[in-house]
């Protein structure tokens, strides 16, 4: 499963520095797929569709800080748990009831994310 950011989220911005995929944007911020990640070119997502890693991608919320599902590995491969959770003041990086991924399929990603 990935985490997401509900809208209980005060926008302290104490999560984005602690993910190791730069999955975390603030609200309003447009995304690339190669955020401090290895991929480049074109880039299949969770939903089958392909992208290019380099283009900008819409925000996903234009009121809170947000969780892109798609580079989400829950820190599984770099921390024990998810560093977002574990800092967030009001406790509101959960899981994401709609994605649901097993210890394999995030430390697949991971490894497809950083080589």
């Amino acid at each position: 499963m990935a985490i997401m950011i509900t809208d209980e989220c005060i926008n302290c911005g104490a999560c984005e520095p602690e993910c190791p995929n730069n999955a975390i944007y603030e609200a309003g911020a447009e995304w690339r797929f190669s955020d401090k990640t290895s991929l480049s070119g074109m880039v299949k997502k969770m939903d089958g569709t392909e992208v290019d890693a380099n283009a900008p991608q819409a925000p996903l919320s234009m009121d809170i800080y947000y969780i892109v599902t798609d580079k989400c590995t829950e820190c599984v491969g770099f921390h024990d748990e998810p560093q977002c959770a574990s800092v967030c003041p009001v406790d509101c990086c959960v899981d994401d009831p709609n994605f649901r991924e097993s210890k394999e399929e995030l430390l697949a990603k991971k490894t497809i994310m950083h080589g």
